[in-house]
């Protein structure tokens, strides 16, 4: 039921979806490590991700507030201490490219799609950059 319920939701929001598409321009130097955060921040806001939800359509950045997806407030602090022998980044890096790799408690495996073919190498690192500033 509650399968049912969460799958319905995303169903919606995903409707609702507008035009987002694009990639954003970077708004700063890029940081060590090749992400630029500001670029990232954008990205994240984007409704469409090519024709993937964009991460806010599923993931709130306020703590226990819940979309589809786990809230992503604080998730640079957590991430680190997730998976032993995984960095933060490393941890971060996977669950945008497998999602099924690292599934937060309460959530359904399959829900999130893989964005490996969804996002270029520098998207990805700048959508990485800015999860990292979530702290």
């Amino acid at each position: 039921m509650k399968r049912s319920l969460l799958l319905l939701v995303l169903m919606a929001m995903l409707a609702a979806c507008g035009n987002g598409g694009g990639a954003p321009a970077p708004a700063a130097p890029v940081a060590a490590g090749g992400g630029n955060a500001e670029a990232g921040k954008a990205l994240f806001a984007q409704t469409l991700i090519g024709t993937q939800p964009g991460c806010v359509t599923c993931h709130s950045l306020i703590a226990g507030d819940t979309i589809v997806g786990p809230a992503l407030a604080g998730v640079a602090a957590r991430a680190g201490n997730t998976v032993s022998g995984e960095s933060a980044e490393q941890y971060i890096r996977t669950s945008i490219l497998e999602p099924n790799a690292h599934v937060a408690d309460g959530f359904a495996q399959g829900i999130m799609q893989s964005y490996k073919d969804a996002l270029s190498e520098q998207q990805l690192d700048d959508l990485v950059a800015y999860l990292l500033t979530l702290k």
